[in-house]
């Protein structure tokens, strides 16, 4: 069956990551055992608790012949889906801790520490073109004062001149240093954003692995306490 090497193969390699991932014993050992977590079930047969606590004798059916054979294989493919399920959950649990482990630890700061080169370089490219529009006013004010020095040949209007350039340089820098803060802000919801999208995603996958074997479960048991009296 298909089924069964694919779930076998994906728990070896799951087994392999894990092994390759954990470094100290103790988590590994927790590991093992998380893994080799069972599911209980008995295929067809014997009577189940409930049928043999009720007494009734008539009832309760020990052979295999009391339900067809389809029934068995219906069973059995319950039982591997049940299966795929567990290991499904269990990968996907891992996924999200480790994913939780490595978002914590080292490439998120390589990430941070990208975005601010970036950033910075931005800024750089930024600041440039402003130097050279500052450069392009101040020659214009330069020309101004000039000419208001060789009118009127009065060094207050210099000075006035200056202070308002001074005035405006500073104004420029207070804006630019808003923007970045603005700019780095965003950046850091954004990447915030995506890491929760990711959160939701392996949680929706947890939840909808949960209900899927929740929903195996009911099946089964009904199937095994309601329609095993057809003799």
């Amino acid at each position: 069956m298909m089924m069964v090497g694919v779930m076998f193969l994906f728990e070896r390699v799951v087994f392999v990551e894990v092994m390759m991932l954990t470094k100290n014993r103790r988590r590994m050992r927790i590991v093992m055992i998380f893994m080799m977590v069972p599911i209980y079930y008995d295929v067809g047969g014997g009577a189940t608790a409930s049928e043999a606590a009720s007494n009734d004798d008539d009832k309760v059916v020990y052979n295999h012949g009391a339900h067809d054979v389809d029934d068995d294989y219906e069973d059995i493919m319950m039982m591997m889906m049940m299966m795929m399920c567990q290991l499904m959950m269990v990968a996907t649990g891992m996924l999200l801790y480790l994913m939780i482990m490595i978002m914590m630890s080292v490439p998120i700061m390589m990430m941070i520490i990208m975005m601010m080169m970036m950033m910075m370089m931005m800024m750089m490219m930024m600041m440039m073109m402003m130097m050279m529009i500052m450069m392009i006013i101040m020659m214009m004010m330069m020309m101004m004062m000039m000419i208001m020095m060789m009118i009127m040949m009065m060094m207050m209007m210099m000075m006035m001149m200056m202070m308002m350039m001074m005035m405006m340089m500073m104004m420029m820098m207070m804006m630019m240093m808003m923007m970045m803060m603005v700019m780095l802000m965003v950046m850091v919801m954004m990447m915030m954003m995506m890491m929760m999208m990711m959160m939701m995603m392996m949680m929706m996958m947890m939840m909808m692995m949960m209900m899927m074997m929740i929903l195996m479960m009911m099946h089964y048991m009904f199937k095994h306490f309601h329609f095993r009296e057809k003799v």
